[in-house]
């Protein structure tokens, strides 16, 4: 395990590889009354006593998926929060599988992999928060900001007064925005790249990858580079629209957002998705038109 980062009254816990998925950066804020953490990585598992991890007055979970709730079963007498857009999906598997979207040939081999792999455990006892909600730590505050795109329920948390914001999967990744389930929204991922780039705060802390961010200028070039993504696809898309109609499953098995090599049980639904909502925009745009099945370049 790496060595731990502090900032202020929060204390980061780096996952194997930066926090790359499956694993992700675990986040403990000490305040003068109370614990809270992060979303709960694979990484939360392994965490040293003196971390405070199992000492929590309270989880707050930026948004649902598999990996951040690897430590929950650790932390069952704990409150659990969770923004309304994503509740659902944290109290249990019908309300998880319903947030993926994908079918039951995907989700019943996925179920069984995140019991496996993330001890994955329902919390039918979790607590709704609303965009504003603010937990008072003593001396330290987390407040909740919406940032919906990745889930419908994605928010930022943001320690004050000391402007650290946990950015949760606005991972700056070179993978760049993910929008694949069913609870996902590109034009809403849209509208919170350019929200974020106006958020009061002075550090930036991914769940993956990049970690902790400590300059704005460097925040605001990997923020760009991430949102270059949505373009590098949009362009990728027309080009293969170039080359004659083609129907939502051909573009899919093209592969316009994940590699070819890639193999994961969900992507080929998460492919389908993602690709569906930018054909939207560009028929929305004139740039592209449908007949029947088959998408094309407008003449």
């Amino acid at each position: 395990m790496q060595q731990s980062i502090q900032l202020g009254p929060v204390t980061v816990w780096p996952g194997q590889l930066a926090g790359k998925y499956p694993d992700g950066n675990q986040v403990i804020v000490h305040g003068s009354d109370s614990i809270a953490v992060f979303d709960t990585p694979l990484v939360a598992q392994t965490l040293p006593e003196a971390s405070g991890f199992a000492s929590a007055d309270l989880v707050i979970l930026g948004h649902v998926h598999e990996d951040h709730m690897a430590g929950l079963g650790m932390l069952q007498q704990v409150p659990l929060h969770v923004h309304h857009g994503d509740l659902d999906a944290a109290r249990s598997w019908a309300g998880l599988a319903a947030h993926y979207g994908y079918t039951a040939s995907v989700l019943d081999p996925l179920h069984d992999k995140i019991v496996r792999e993330f001890r994955y455990t329902p919390r039918p006892d979790a607590l709704g928060y609303d965009d504003g909600a603010v937990w008072d730590l003593g001396g330290v505050q987390v407040r909740a900001v919406h940032m919906p795109g990745h889930t419908s329920g994605h928010c930022v948390l943001l320690v004050e007064p000391h402007g650290i914001a946990f950015i949760g999967d606005i991972d700056l990744s070179s993978f760049g925005p993910y929008y694949g389930d069913a609870t996902s929204s590109l034009a809403a991922f849209r509208v919170t790249l350019e929200r974020i780039a106006r958020l009061p705060a002075s550090c930036w802390i991914t769940s993956h990858h990049k970690g902790v961010i400590r300059e704005r200028a460097e925040f605001l070039q990997l923020l760009e580079a991430f949102a270059d993504r949505l373009r590098a696809r949009e362009a990728r898309l027309l080009s293969l629209l170039g080359n004659g109609p083609q129907t939502l499953a051909q573009l899919a098995q093209s592969r316009v957002v994940y590699r070819p090599e890639a193999s994961e049980l969900w992507i080929n639904a998460a492919e389908e998705r993602s690709i569906a909502q930018h054909l939207d925009e560009l028929l929305q745009s004139g740039q592209v038109r449908q007949d029947g099945d088959c998408f094309m370049l407008s003449a």
